[in-house]
């Protein structure tokens, strides 16, 4: 498959071959990969409660449930729920619910556990993933199902997009103005935009929320820092990053195809070394 190689003004200036792009869509691997990754994040970094949040209080069992006896909450007007008891004045008593997930200070009703097993990916199954998720992501007819402002639009261009290196002499205004050129009606979608989200989510602590924006794959040795998109290596590059609920716009820098050829071409000879 011959790829053009598009300067900082969005004109082809050459072509490579390669066959990074050729492998047919397997989507049930892909998905399949991209659950495990988001899996394994989640292990990594667990998140939960601490032990016990909410039910270290004195309060189970401090109130019975029968009539005429001490400490009973029967014909008093009171909730038959957990208590605690503030005070005492004889047989009357100051309380207040506890424990229950509807109480003030209570427990969660389901909170996280923090418990997620790593979930293993054969290294086969993850190149075959991998090499499946860069077709996908060259699909424009894949692009449009992610992208709904995209689908009732004709856009004349050619995926997937491959820059040279000269793009990473540019400053930051530069950067943008050659995206337009390279991009075309694609760069409206390409942009992090951060926006408050509707609802009251406001109130718990997710506020705002982004659009993915593009992607930009650099090869392992080259650096940009951009702020509006996301930039990635190829040796730190995931199934996840280019896949996840869809295809995603993605921009590689000529070095990056040259890295993702050489990682394949890598595992080959290492496979055919275990063989022998």
């Amino acid at each position: 498959m011959k790829i053009p190689i598009l300067n900082i003004n969005g004109e082809k200036i050459k072509e490579i071959e390669t066959e990074l792009f050729e492998e047919p869509v397997r989507e049930d691997i892909i998905f399949k990969v991209v659950e495990a990754e988001k899996m394994n994040n989640r292990a990594e970094h667990p998140y939960s409660t601490k032990l016990y949040a909410g039910m270290n209080r004195s309060a189970s069992g401090n109130v019975r449930h029968k009539r005429h006896s001490w400490k009973s909450d029967r014909g008093r007007g009171l909730a038959r729920i957990p208590k605690k008891a503030f005070w005492r004045r004889g047989t009357q008593f100051s309380w207040e619910g506890a424990i229950v997930p509807f109480a003030r200070g209570g427990r969660r009703a389901h909170p996280p556990s923090g418990l997620y097993k790593i979930k293993k990916i054969n290294k086969k199954e993850l190149e075959k993933a991998l090499l499946s998720a860069l077709s996908y992501i060259s699909n424009f007819e894949e692009l449009k199902k992610k992208y709904t402002s995209l689908e009732n639009k004709e856009i004349n261009i050619k995926l997937p997009l491959v820059v040279n290196s000269t793009i990473f002499q540019l400053n930051t205004k530069e950067f943008f103005e050659s995206l337009k050129k390279i991009l075309g009606e694609l760069y409206k979608i390409a942009i992090q935009e951060k926006t408050v989200r509707a609802g009251i989510g406001k109130m718990r602590g997710r506020k705002y929320k982004k659009n993915a924006g593009l992607l930009f794959v650099v090869g392992n040795n080259e650096d940009k820092k951009i702020k509006g998109i996301e930039i990635i290596k190829v040796k730190k590059l995931m199934v996840n990053d280019l896949a996840e609920n869809g295809a995603r716009l993605t921009l590689f820098s000529e070095k990056a195809v040259k890295d993702l050829e050489g990682l394949f071409e890598k595992n080959k000879n290492n496979e055919e070394k275990n063989d022998n």
